[in-house]
């Protein structure tokens, strides 16, 4: 029998790979050196929310000006002022013990300060510091009185009476101190002296041999 030829092997050969590839793209089958990646899917983006800015403190306010009255010495030693206040009001008193004294009144302002004003032209600026004491001056007939007066204890502060005593007019004004000192005036129809001690627990005082009762003084 006679063997196929070289050519004939070449052409079979041929043929078997042409049916090969035409299978292989017919059922869409990969060889073994393609490659495929699935791609990883991207981050969602990060969603921020802006922090909120801190809320501003709110200013303190000022401290609410307490009832109370204070009493306390010029810086010069020669006079004592009082000054009584309620309800945003004030009232005071300058006094040296022997011929010069001043009512003055007015209004606290909500950070302590205040002006007060009395006669023939009398002037208290001050200021009431943490309800425990003022400082402040007396202008008085020429005269400026720096003073401090603190918040008055038991017994001590602004006293006041007034009454006709024979036939006169009186009007007596005393300061009591911390330390128990008194300073005051009567003045009798316009006429200024030297008051007599009171009793601070009850206010009584005899004034030209009649008993009296000094009050506190409030605005």
């Amino acid at each position: 029998m006679k063997r196929p030829g070289p050519l004939l092997t070449l052409l079979a050969g041929l043929l078997l790979g042409l049916f090969m590839l035409t299978l292989n793209a017919t059922t869409g089958t990969k060889s073994a050196s393609s490659s495929y990646q699935e791609k990883s899917p991207s981050p969602a983006p990060t969603k921020t929310t802006a922090s909120p800015s801190p809320s501003p403190r709110p200013s303190p306010s000022p401290s609410k000006i307490a009832d109370a009255s204070y009493a306390g010495r010029t810086a010069d030693d020669s006079s004592s002022v009082a000054v009584s206040v309620r309800d945003g009001r004030a009232i005071a008193y300058f006094c040296d013990g022997h011929s010069k004294e001043s009512w003055l009144k007015g209004r606290v302002n909500p950070d302590g300060s205040m002006k007060l004003t009395g006669g023939h032209g009398a002037v208290l600026n001050g200021t009431l510091q943490d309800n425990s004491r003022i400082r402040g001056a007396v202008h008085l007939e020429g005269g400026h009185y720096a003073f401090t007066a603190r918040r008055a204890v038991k017994g001590s502060g602004l006293y006041r009476a007034t009454a006709t005593v024979r036939g006169a007019k009186i009007d007596g004004g005393w300061i009591v101190l911390a330390d128990g000192r008194q300073v005051g005036i009567v003045d009798r129809d316009g006429k200024p002296s030297a008051a007599p001690r009171i009793d601070p627990e009850t206010g009584a005082v005899t004034v030209d041999g009649q008993r009296l009762t000094a009050s506190p003084v409030v605005p």
